[in-house]
């Protein structure tokens, strides 16, 4: 990604009070106990809070123990309703800042037009089908919600890592989750999509297949919530303040870059620390490698509506940024993590309408429902209406309205008219006009005969599915491949198996004959499975007949459109007793240099002695972490230390896996016999008695007399890279 060429401005201008206008506004809600004594919810002090209050050392519990009933009450009433959908999430603080004024022409939102504006926003990322409990790297869409605290109300942009969605219209999103949760009769399985219900749903709705192809890819286990795009999903709208209208599809690209797991890595991690992706955002946030988002609008004249070969308002295709691209427009930096992820991470509450003058939303069907649903969850989640005042969901502007009353309500409403038109009370709160910042809904003209139906411009289900297809690289292709014999190989019904790879021939032929090949079924001759429902002809879809079209696409493969950057990268140092101390000191500032960080891994924990006497501490030792948890190893040349290492079999695998799972690893001197026991096929290395540093494959060895400056900036060079993809013809490691 290019950085915007207003950036440096961006940083230079400085920025309003609003910045930390929602940090201040908690600060009359956060509680310290250092120094403090314990107090009843009644701010009592408590003299003993170990034993209940008895008749007797023996005896039974006394009702006048006022302190144990608080407790033990306040104890069972703990939880809330999770989420049907996004249960498992992390969250964090930070703040939004145009690049400049440039939107104007377009939007009066003002958090979007001024550049000397900071907005305070939280942000939470999650995943959508298993429980509060369930693992992080599963596949799974990843939810991006975003709520900005602007200067004129809240503004929630909730969105996914995926720019499309499983189906157009809302009124099939029970059917959907129903189909891709745990079976009700016996709870299995847990966040996954590879059972009968699911396949059996998608093999019966068209409409899925291009949100399948994403949901198989990469995109579906990132590497880290830093790490992944972000999409509105929606067409929305732009309003000016001439009263005109834009479409606008809102899209976050990470300043790091898209990167993805693999999938044995990813299911190993599960295992090994579930909560990889939420550790991964708050050590970072915690280090100061503080995740950054660009924000990039597309933008359609409503003009030109209808110049495509598809439906703006379906929320299964996307705009190709070949027919509009992206345009910056401001960048969000997450720079604070949650001081209680309770009343925070798990509180905060999203509403796609919460809009702000100047962002309207369109007749998209699959957002109409939205509007109604996120609502109706949140009284469900809250039990009252007044979850708005939970702190985290309070705006920073004042709230003044008849909204009284409700389980525990919080504000003091002063005054006798709690009702509108009144003149007992003046008359207020007023009503405010579009220039003095009330919420004007855009003019649209609408009429129509009461029908359910849908568009037949949204009928065309295959298309953007196959410009998927052909966009990527063959490595993505394989994963692809793997991914359906993963999810499809779980699916017992052959009939299941086999309708779905029927859907497959119509996206692609060679992707179908892939897919059979591994789930024992055979590719249809002539699979003509209908759309489902009956539409009719509308004048939308005429005038799409011969819209602009795009057959591939760079912008949907993560390897096409990489990011290249060490930044915030882990690497792994395995070393022993006897390791080259000076090596590694200039590798680990290297490594520090490019804004990467270092742990020492061992056998043990304790300190590790150099072969010139210096100690270092290990960090991590064999049984606590693995390959899995780090983008790349190197291991520093040092005989006793080698050889040690040679005689671990954790030491092996923690080489083998990360080789098999394509990250950069190096070693140098003795080490490179070290990389020849543990399997490293297919390489070249260099000579370990000479000056000389390779990088083959990603893999980076030199020799004895090589100059550490050269071996540290090839291997940077390497992680760069992410995965090195031309090994997997060599991937026959045992790991």
């Amino acid at each position: 990604m290019k950085e915007h060429e207003n950036e440096g401005n961006m940083k230079a201008n400085k920025p309003n009070v609003n910045q930390h206008s929602k940090d201040k506004q908690l600060d009359d809600f956060r509680e310290d106990p250092q120094d403090q004594y314990m107090t009843t919810d009644q701010g009592v002090r408590v003299n003993h809070t170990d034993d209940h209050l008895k008749a007797g050392p023996r005896g039974p519990l006394l009702m006048e123990d006022f302190h144990f009933r608080e407790k033990m009450t306040h104890f069972d009433h703990e939880s809330i309703p999770e989420r049907v959908v996004h249960a498992r999430g992390s969250g964090a603080h930070g703040y939004f800042q145009p690049y400049d004024d440039s939107m104007k022409e377009f939007t009066k939102a003002k958090f979007l037009t001024d550049p000397n504006t900071r907005t305070p926003l939280f942000v939470r990322f999650s995943t959508v089908v298993g429980s509060r409990g369930s693992a992080d790297t599963v596949r799974d869409v990843r939810g991006f919600a975003t709520k900005f605290y602007t200067e004129e109300g809240n503004y929630d942009l909730v969105g996914n890592n995926i720019p499309v969605f499983f189906i157009q219209d809302a009124n099939k999103f029970a059917d959907l989750v129903h189909a891709i949760k745990p079976d009700p009769d016996n709870e299995m399985p847990q966040a996954s999509a590879a059972h009968d219900t699911f396949w059996d749903f998608a093999s019966l709705m068209p409409e899925i297949n291009h949100m399948i192809m994403w949901v198989l890819s990469d995109r579906a286990i990132p590497r880290s919530f830093r790490m992944m795009d972000g999409f509105g999903v929606h067409t929305f709208r732009f309003i000016n303040e001439a009263g005109k209208a834009t479409f606008v599809k809102f899209h976050w690209k990470p300043t790091l870059g898209v990167h993805s797991l693999v999938w044995d890595e990813a299911q190993k991690l599960a295992g090994k620390d579930a909560d990889w992706l939420r550790r991964d955002l708050w050590e970072a946030i915690d280090m100061g490698h503080y995740p950054e988002f660009e924000l990039n609008v597309q933008l359609v004249p409503e003009e030109d509506e209808f110049k495509f070969d598809f439906d703006l308002l379906d929320a299964t295709k996307i705009i190709p940024e070949e027919l509009v691209p992206l345009r910056p427009i401001g960048k969000m930096v997450l720079n604070r993590n949650p001081d209680n992820f309770f009343a925070e991470t798990e509180q905060v509450a999203f509403h796609p309408g919460n809009l702000v003058p100047g962002i309207d939303v369109t007749n998209d069907p699959l957002l109409q429902g939205r509007l109604f649903s996120y609502i109706d969850t949140q009284l469900n989640r809250f039990n009252s209406a007044n979850f708005g005042e939970v702190p985290i969901n309070r705006p920073v502007t004042t709230v003044h309205n008849h909204q009284g009353a409700g389980f525990m309500r919080q504000t003091i409403n002063k005054g006798k008219a709690n009702y509108w038109p009144n003149s007992i009370g003046g008359g207020c709160p007023m009503m405010a006009p579009g220039n003095q910042g009330g919420y004007v809904h855009y003019a649209e003209k609408v009429e129509g005969h009461k029908i359910r139906a849908r568009s037949e411009s949204f009928n065309n289900h295959y298309s953007q599915a196959t410009m998927f297809w052909n966009s990527m690289t063959e490595p993505e292709k394989k994963h692809i491949v793997k991914a359906a014999h993963f999810e499809l190989g779980k699916v017992e019904s052959k009939e299941i198996r086999q309708r779905m790879v029927g859907h497959f021939s119509k996206v692609s032929m060679d992707f179908a004959q892939r897919v059979a090949e591994g789930i024992g079924v055979e590719v249809p001759k002539n699979f003509d499975q209908e759309s489902t429902g009956n539409y009719e002809a509308d004048d939308a879809s005429k005038k799409m007949k011969s819209g602009k079209s795009v057959k591939e696409t760079k912008f949907v493969s993560i390897e096409k459109d990489k990011v290249r950057t060490a930044k915030s990268r882990k690497v792994a140092i395995l070393l022993e007793d006897g390791y080259d101390y000076c090596e590694v000191m200039q590798v680990k500032q290297a490594l520090k240099d490019a804004g990467a960080s270092a742990k020492i891994v061992s056998k043990f924990h304790g300190m590790r002695k150099a072969s010139t006497g210096e100690e270092i501490e290990t960090d991590k030792s064999h049984i606590t972490t693995g390959s899995i948890m780090y983008d790349a190893i190197y291991i520093p040349d040092g005989e006793k230390s080698i050889e040690a290492l040679m005689k671990e079999g954790d030491a092996l695998h923690f080489i083998n896996e990360a080789f098999k799972h394509g990250k950069a690893i190096a070693t140098s001197g003795k080490g490179i016999e070290l990389f020849k026991k543990a399997d490293v096929l297919g390489v070249d290395f260099a000579d370990k008695t000479s000056g000389k540093v390779k990088s083959d494959k990603g893999v980076v060895t030199a020799g004895n007399d090589a100059e550490a400056k050269e071996f540290a900036t090839m291997f940077i060079d390497a992680i760069k890279e992410h995965r090195h993809w031309d090994r997997e013809e060599k991937m026959m490691v045992p790991a």
